[in-house]
């Protein structure tokens, strides 16, 4: 993995995050959270991301 791809993963893995914390909480709900997520799986490109997703 190259430092650029390592780089987007944890940027992705940092937002991510913070949206599973939103959605426990209820601040979001989990339609939102799936837009949230396709938007960042396309924003940062995870390498590894896209296979957890």
């Amino acid at each position: 993995m190259t430092t650029e791809q390592f780089d987007r993963e944890k940027a992705y893995q940092a937002a991510m995050s913070i949206a599973r914390a939103m959605l426990k909480q209820g601040v979001i709900e989990a339609d939102d959270f799936n837009k949230i997520e396709r938007f960042f799986r396309l924003k940062f490109c995870p390498p590894i991301g896209l296979f957890m997703a």
